[in-house]
C-alpha cells in the first residue's frame, strides 16, 4: 500500500500581485528561501512515498518540469488540465492514474504553494492519519489557529473517534471577525488547510455517490489522455464537460466519512502580503526586508525589491513591493485587496496582471528591455543544448548579438556559429532557429523591427517542446 502525494499546482495567487502573475503564480516564487514553495512542497513528502503526481496547466508544465528537474524529483505523472475545474476533478483524474499503479494507493493531497515551518510535525500528523484513512476514512488536515483569521475558512470538529482523529461536525466559510474570534474562544475550531489523506478508491466511490457525472467525466478523461513528452494530457473533451467544483462542497461536506486531524505545523497559504509578513525573518522595528532595501524610521512593513534600490522612510504598516514594471503600495489591513487591482488590469486588457517582463519559455528565457512604435529589444537566454522552435514572422526582422556563449544559427538554408560580440540578422519572412549547443547559458541580445511585434506572429516549422 503507497503513499502516493497528489500535488495541486493550479491557480494564480494573484493576492501576491505584482510579484506572482497568472504566468508565473506564487507556486513557482521562492518567497521563504532559496527554493519555491512547490519545490519546498516536494522536499517535505515523507521519506518511502512514491513519485508524486502533479497536476497543473499546460502553461506551466515546462515550470513544474523544470522546477522538479532542479531538485532531482521525477514526478510519477505530471498531469495537465485543458481547462480549469477546481479541486474536485483535479483529485479525481490524480486518484485515477494513482490506481493504475495501485489499487491499494493511499493520496496524501497537497497545494503547491503553502508553507510548513514544521515538517517533522507535519509527518507526525499523517503517521497519526494514516489508521483511519486505510480504514476508507477521508481525513483533512484542520490547522491549530492562533488568531481570528477572516481569510480562511474553519472546521469544527465533533465527536472523537477511535482511530484519535474527530468527526467533522461542519465546514465554515471564511467567517467575520467577530465570528472568527468566537471560534476560537470556543475551541475546536480549525482553520481549514485544503490537504487530504485517503485512499484513491475511497475518494473515488464517496465523489461516485455524490457526485455521478463528475467522476464519469475524469474516468472518460483519464481513459482518453495522452502523453505528450513527460506530461499526461487529459482529454479536452470530456474533461471540459465535467462540474467544476472544490472537494469539500463536492464531497467533504455531505460524506459520513470525514475526519480531522489536529495539525499544528507551522501553516501558511500565504494568502496575501501580511500574511508573508508574518512568516518572515525581521529587524528590530518589526521590518521583513528583502533585496536592496533601505529604512529610516520604519516600523512593521513588508519591502520587497527585485529591480532597484527600495528607500521607505518613516511609514508604518506598509506592504511595498518592486518588480520591473510594476509597484504595489497598500497597506497591510488591505492587503487582501490586492486582487481587485489585478481585476482591475484584466478588465483594461494590461499585460502586467498575467506576465512580468522576463518570460520563461522550455528553452530559457526572454525579457523586454525597451519597446517604441516599430521596435522592441529583448534579452535572450537559451539553455545549454535547447533550442528555440524552426519558425517564421510575416512581419518582423530580426538582429541578433551574442553576449555570452555560443550560438548556432538557422537562417533559411545556411547554419552558422555565432560567439560572444558576433550577430547575425534574419530577414522577415526567413526560415529561422536559434540554438545553443554549448555548455553554458547563451545570452544575446535582440532587436526586431516591423510594422507588428506581437508574440502571436509566429509560424513553427519544428518544435522540441510540441508547441504549436
Amino acid at each position: 500500500m503507497s503513499l502516493v502525494p497528489l500535488i495541486l499546482c493550479g491557480g494564480s495567487g494573484s493576492r501576491l500581485w505584482p510579484l506572482s502573475r497568472a504566468a508565473y503564480p506564487k507556486q513557482f516564487l521562492a518567497l521563504t528561501g532559496e527554493a519555491s514553495l512547490l519545490q519546498q512542497t516536494i522536499a517535505r513528502i515523507p521519506a518511502g512515498a512514491a513519485a508524486p503526481i502533479v497536476v497543473t496547466n499546460a502553461e506551466h508544465r515546462f515550470m513544474v518540469a523544470e522546477q522538479c528537474r532542479a531538485i532531482a524529483c521525477q514526478p510519477a505523472h505530471v498531469v495537465l488540465e485543458p481547462v480549469a475545474r477546481n479541486t474536485a476533478p483535479a483529485i479525481a483524474a490524480g486518484a485515477l492514474l494513482a490506481l493504475q499503479a495501485d489499487p491499494d494507493a493511499v493520496l496524501l493531497v497537497l497545494a503547491s504553494d503553502h508553507v510548513i515551518q514544521n515538517p517533522d510535525a507535519f509527518h507526525h500528523c499523517i503517521e497519526q492519519a494514516l489508521p483511519a484513512a486505510h480504514s476508507g476514512k477521508l481525513v483533512t488536515f484542520g490547522i491549530v489557529p492562533d488568531a481570528p483569521h477572516t481569510g480562511y475558512g474553519y472546521i469544527q470538529r465533533g465527536a472523537a473517534s477511535p482511530d484519535g482523529l474527530h468527526a467533522i461536525q461542519r465546514f465554515i466559510e471564511k467567517p467575520d471577525a467577530a465570528r472568527a474570534q468566537a471560534m476560537l474562544d470556543a475551541g475546536g475550531h480549525f482553520w481549514n488547510s485544503g490537504m487530504f489523506l485517503f485512499r484513491a478508491d475511497a475518494f473515488l466511490a464517496e465523489l461516485g455517490r455524490l457526485q455521478p457525472q463528475m467522476l464519469a467525466q475524469i474516468q472518460a478523461a483519464v481513459a482518453g489522455a495522452e502523453r505528450d513528452l513527460d506530461f499526461t494530457r487529459l482529454a479536452p473533451a470530456a474533461f471540459a464537460a465535467c462540474p467544476s467544483d472544490s472537494i469539500d462542497y463536492a464531497v467533504m461536506e455531505h460524506t459520513q466519512l470525514g475526519e480531522v486531524v489536529a495539525a499544528d505545523i507551522g501553516w501558511s497559504d500565504i494568502g496575501s502580503w501580511s500574511a508573508l509578513a508574518d512568516i518572515l525573518e525581521r529587524d528590530a522595528n518589526g521590518n521583513a526586508l528583502l533585496g536592496d532595501v533601505l529604512q529610516q524610521d520604519s516600523h512593521d512593513c513588508l519591502v520587497h525589491a527585485n529591480h532597484r534600490l527600495v528607500a521607505a522612510v518613516g511609514v508604518q504598516d506598509l506592504v511595498i513591493v518592486e518588480t520591473a514594471d510594476a509597484v504595489l503600495v497598500a497597506h497591510k489591513d488591505q492587503a487582501q485587496s490586492v486582487k481587485k487591482i489585478v481585476e482591475h488590469l484584466q478588465a483594461a486588457g494590461r499585460s502586467e496582471c498575467s506576465t512580468h517582463r522576463k518570460v520563461y519559455r522550455p528553452w530559457g528565457s526572454y525579457e523586454g528591455i525597451d519597446a517604441g512604435g516599430r521596435f522592441q529589444v529583448k534579452r535572450i537566454e537559451v539553455k545549454p543544448g535547447a533550442s528555440l522552435s524552426l519558425q517564421m514572422h510575416y512581419h518582423r526582422a530580426e538582429h541578433w548579438i551574442v553576449v555570452r556563449g555560443t550560438a548556432r544559427v538557422t537562417c533559411g538554408e545556411q547554419v552558422s556559429l555565432l560567439s560572444e560580440n558576433q550577430s547575425t540578422y534574419i530577414p522577415l519572412g526567413t526560415t529561422h532557429r536559434l540554438e545553443n549547443p554549448g555548455k553554458l547559458m547563451l545570452e544575446l541580445i535582440e532587436v526586431q523591427s516591423g510594422a507588428y511585434l506581437g508574440e502571436d506572429d509566429i509560424v513553427r516549422f519544428e518544435d522540441s517542446y510540441g508547441r504549436h
